[in-house]
C-alpha cells in the first residue's frame, strides 16, 4: 500500500507518517523544503523519540519523498496512491489543492481505484475544506467523475509535536498520547482501516471535544505563561495561578460540551484532566511562543476561544475565564510573530474595541466582547514582559 502524505514537518514525520509507515503503507512525503525532501528520498527512514522517561525510539522505515514544486511527480505519486493525507495547516490547504487536483485528473484516466483524502489539520471541517479547494482546479466534468471515485473524510488529530532540538533534522520527538479520529460515513466503500485510527459515524462531537479541551487550553496556558514572563507551557502551568486559570477554561468549554453533545460529564471531567496532565509533561519543553503563535487565526469567530464561547453563550452559561484567554491572546506581543505585530499595531491606531471587533467578529453592544475588554484592562496590570 502506497501513501502520499503533504507536510513533512514534525507533525507530518511524527504522527501520520509514523502510524502509516505502522500500518504498513510506503509513505511518500511531499514538502517544499528542498533539503528535507532530499535526506528522506536519501536515508529512507527516520527516527521518533517519545517525551517519555524511557525516551522510548522508532525507526520508521519504508519512507520517500518528493518536492512539492515538482508537480508532475507528485500528480503521479497520487495517481498511484492508495491514500492521501496532508498536516500543513489550514491556511496552506489552498496552496497544496491545485498539486492535487492535478494528481486526482492524472488518476481520473489512470484508475478506478477510490482515494480517501484526509486532511490531518486542527480545524473543524478540514478535509471539507480541501475538497472545496481542490474543485476550484477541476473542470465540471472531472468534478463529477471525482465525486464517484474521491472521498474528503473530515478527521481529528491530536498530538503534541514541541519545537525539536536534534542534530538529526529527520529526528522528531512527540508526546506519547496520540488520537486520529475519521468519519467512517465519509469513508469509500471497501477502505483499508489504518491500525491506530478511530473510526466514528458522528465526527462534530469528537472534532470540537479535542479543539475545546486541548487547542484551548493549550493557548490558554501559552498567552497567560507570555505574559507571566514563562518561557515554556510546562514553566507556566508549574504557576499555580495559571493552572487554575486554565482549570477554569476547561470547565467552561466541559460544560458546554456536555450540554451540547450529551457526554458524560464525569468522563469528561476526566478526559479534561488528562489533557491537563499532558500540558505538565516534564519531559517535553514546548515553548509558549510556539504555541501561542497565529493569535489573529486563533481569536477568529469559528476558533478555539471565541467558538466555544459563543456556543456557551447560547445555552445561557457565562464564560469569564474564555474572555480571559481572548484578552491575553489580544496582548500577545511577540515582536517575531506578524500576526501577534498586526494585532498591537491595531491596537495602537484603533484601540482595544476595534481590535476585539475585528479579530474576534464581536460586536461592541456583545456582552463577550465588553467581558474580554474588562479582562484585558485587568491583564494589561499584570504584565510582566
Amino acid at each position: 500500500m502506497r501513501a502520499v502524505h503533504f507536510g513533512a514537518g514534525n507533525i507530518g514525520r511524527g504522527f501520520i507518517g509514523l502510524l502509516l509507515s505502522r500500518a504498513g503503507y510506503e509513505v511518500c512525503f511531499v514538502d517544499v523544503n528542498a533539503s528535507l525532501v532530499d535526506l528522506l528520498r536519501e536515508r529512507g527512514q527516520y527516527t521518533v523519540t517519545l517525551a517519555n522517561a524511557q525516551a522510548d525510539a522508532e525507526l520508521v522505515r519504508n519512507v520517500t519523498a518528493v518536492n512539492g514544486t515538482n508537480l508532475e511527480q507528485v500528480a503521479e505519486a497520487i495517481a498511484g496512491a492508495d491514500l492521501v493525507t496532508t498536516a500543513v495547516g489550514v491556511s496552506v490547504l489552498k496552496h497544496i489543492a491545485p498539486s492535487i487536483a492535478q494528481g486526482i485528473r492524472v488518476r481520473l484516466r489512470a484508475s478506478a481505484a477510490p482515494l480517501p483524502v484526509i486532511a490531518c489539520e486542527n480545524a473543524i471541517g478540514g478535509s471539507t475544506q480541501l475538497k472545496e479547494q481542490v474543485y476550484a482546479h477541476l473542470t465540471p466534468e472531472d468534478r463529477v467523475l471525482a465525486d464517484g471515485l474521491v472521498a474528503f473524510p473530515d478527521a481529528a488529530v491530536d498530538r503534541i509535536v514541541p519545537l525539536q532540538h536534534h542534530e538529526d533534522p529527520l529526528q522528531v520527538t512527540v508526546e506519547p498520547f496520540y488520537e486520529w479520529v475519521v468519519d467512517r460515513s465519509a469513508m469509500p466503500s471497501g477502505f483499508q482501516k489504518i491500525a491506530g485510527v478511530h473510526y466514528v459515524e458522528k465526527l462534530e462531537p469528537y472534532i470540537e471535544r479535542k479543539l475545546f479541551t486541548v487547542n484551548t487550553g493549550h493557548c490558554c496556558a501559552a498567552y497567560h505563561g507570555y505574559l507571566a514572563g514563562c518561557s515554556t507551557i510546562q514553566e507556566a502551568m508549574s504557576s499555580e495561578a495559571i493552572r487554575a486559570e486554565v482549570a477554569s477554561v476547561l470547565q467552561e468549554t466541559g460544560a458546554m460540551l456536555v450540554r451540547k453533545f450529551g457526554f458524560d460529564a464525569k468522563e469528561h471531567e476526566t478526559y479534561a484532566a488528562k489533557i491537563m496532565d499532558r500540558f505538565t509533561n516534564p519531559y517535553i519543553d514546548d515553548e509558549v511562543v510556539r504555541v501561542g503563535r497565529s493569535p489573529i487565526r486563533k481569536l477568529s469567530p469559528n476558533d478555539r476561544l471565541v467558538r466555544p464561547a459563543l456556543l456557551a453563550h447560547e445555552l445561557g452559561m457565562e464564560v469569564p475565564h474564555l474572555a480571559a484567554g481572548m484578552a491575553a491572546a489580544l496582548l500577545f506581543d511577540y515582536p517575531e510573530d506578524p500576526e501577534a505585530a498586526a494585532i498591537q499595531t491595531l491596537i495602537a491606531e484603533h484601540g482595544i474595541h476595534h481590535a476585539i471587533e475585528t479579530y474576534t467578529g464581536l460586536p461592541a453592544e456583545h456582552p463577550i466582547h465588553q467581558n474580554v475588554y474588562n479582562r484585558y484592562e485587568a491583564l494589561k496590570l499584570t504584565v510582566k514582559r
